[in-house]
């Protein structure tokens, strides 16, 4: 998003850059599975409805990882012990 707003410039188209960025960092790309996807409506309340972030939430959950974020709401549904979140 940020370089479809001109915030941010990159030398290579983002797909591009997104796909040579996990290559380099071994980064694996979790695609979420129908049962995810189903979960992300009935997570734990108080969550905002964005449906990204529960989308996220619920793959950190599953796949046991910790979410990296600035998010308000999603830090303080990890400080409820929700979801393992990690402030940057």
């Amino acid at each position: 998003m940020l370089v479809a707003k001109k915030r941010v410039s990159l030398a290579r188209p983002p797909v591009e850059w997104f796909r040579l960025a996990c290559a380099r960092f071994d980064v694996e790309v979790l695609r979420p599975s129908a049962d995810v996807l189903v979960a992300a409506s009935f997570l734990p309340q108080p969550l905002h409805g964005d449906p990204a972030d529960r989308i996220l939430i619920v793959t950190a959950r599953e796949h046991d990882l910790t979410i990296i974020t600035r998010d308000r709401a999603i830090l303080s549904y990890g400080a409820l012990g929700h979801v393992k979140v990690l402030a940057c």
